[in-house]
């Protein structure tokens, strides 16, 4: 009988082990939602070497603080930093969040992790300039801005100034400056295309312009097939090749050197404060709204300072905070089985005029 009762005590004992080592290993769900049941969102930006980041994770800390969630906020050295970014996203997956909000750098490079995180249930959002050429039902929504429109936004703005100069009688050439980061990213790209699109239509419809009179020339992506030595107006676009601040600087002081430059125009914060820093460099100066007409994208400290000493007509600025923001409430949304849709988060241009007006303050950044 003691024999007996020993063997089922035993047994019990080996039973509840079991169960303990079992639970124990249970991890899935508390793995995917964070400590306790706490969600956990994964957000890989595309680096942090600009203060247009920062703000973005500001953005995505408010939203993550509102929903009660854990957010972890990471991103490459810089913005050509491909293997590195796909090494976070794969570290992001591994960890099984509730959902990623992705800025690719190069959808091609991260295709494996993004069908990884589909075949783990794990929904992607898109931010900034999303994830380009995705598999189908990979990301289900972004948070952007219409960088196009944006784009065509400076250059509608700029035109206004710039008019005057391109249209007189002369004969004389004049050209274009435009300063475009990198050509990997969607969200550059398609500014670069929105500002030299707008500016060649509006140009063509003066009549002392006209149709086929415009050069598009400098990087191949950008190219038309009007010749140089044919067109009225030349639009110049340099790219570097690196995103460095002296490899920036060199290509706008390329443009600026050249005696035919009546206007510059910088796509995001670097290039923008690659031509204040070649301008900088050069005796007297070249841009102000009185000679060369400069105009930018984004933000940031020196950019704000070029619009109110009237050295830069003005800028487009994104609104960062917005775009973290929503990232995270999308991602919130789709990890909970909602129903999710793109959000535009807008963009608006800024001068000496409005600067310090309450509601553009509000999406700039230093």
């Amino acid at each position: 009988m003691k024999k007996s009762v020993k063997k089922v005590l035993l047994g019990s004992v080996l039973l509840l082990s079991s169960l303990l080592v079992a639970c124990g290993n249970s991890t899935d769900k508390t793995e995917s939602s964070g400590a306790e049941g706490e969600m956990t969102v994964e957000v890989i930006a595309k680096g942090f070497q600009h203060d247009f980041w920062k703000a973005v994770k500001s953005g995505a800390e408010k939203a993550a603080k509102e929903d009660g969630v854990k957010m972890n906020y990471v991103g490459p050295k810089d913005e050509v930093a491909v293997a590195e970014q796909v090494e976070m996203l794969n570290n992001a997956i591994n960890k099984k969040p509730a959902a990623i909000a992705l800025a690719a750098l190069d959808t091609n490079a991260a295709l494996d992790a993004i069908t990884q995180a589909m075949d783990k249930g794990i929904p992607i959002i898109g931010f900034d300039s999303g994830v380009p050429g995705a598999p189908e039902g990979a990301i289900k929504a972004n948070a952007s801005t219409d960088n196009y429109k944006a784009g065509e936004l400076a250059a509608e703005k700029t035109y206004e100034q710039l008019k005057d100069k391109v249209t007189d009688a002369s004969k004389e050439a004049k050209r274009i400056g435009v300063v475009s980061q990198e050509v990997n990213s969607l969200s550059i790209t398609q500014r670069t295309e929105g500002f030299v699109d707008k500016i060649v239509e509006l140009m063509e419809a003066d009549a002392n312009v006209g149709k086929g009179k415009i050069a598009v020339i400098g990087h191949d992506k950008f190219k038309n097939d009007v010749s140089e030595k044919d067109a009225f107006v030349a639009i110049e676009v340099r790219v570097p090749a690196e995103v460095t601040d002296s490899a920036g600087k060199t290509e706008a002081q390329s443009l600026l050197e050249k005696k035919d430059i009546i206007c510059m125009y910088g796509s995001n914060e670097f290039a923008a404060k690659s031509i204040i820093n070649a301008d900088a460099g050069m005796s007297g100066g070249r841009i102000g709204n009185d000679k060369v007409i400069a105009v930018g994208f984004d933000s940031g400290a020196l950019q704000q300072d070029a619009i109110r000493n009237d050295k830069f007509l003005g800028s487009v600025t994104q609104n960062p905070v917005s775009i973290g923001y929503n990232a995270v409430k999308l991602a919130v949304s789709a990890a909970k089985g909602e129903k999710v849709a793109d959000v535009d988060t807008g963009s608006e241009w800024y001068d000496s005029a409005n600067i310090d007006d309450e509601d553009i303050q509000a999406l700039l950044y230093e």
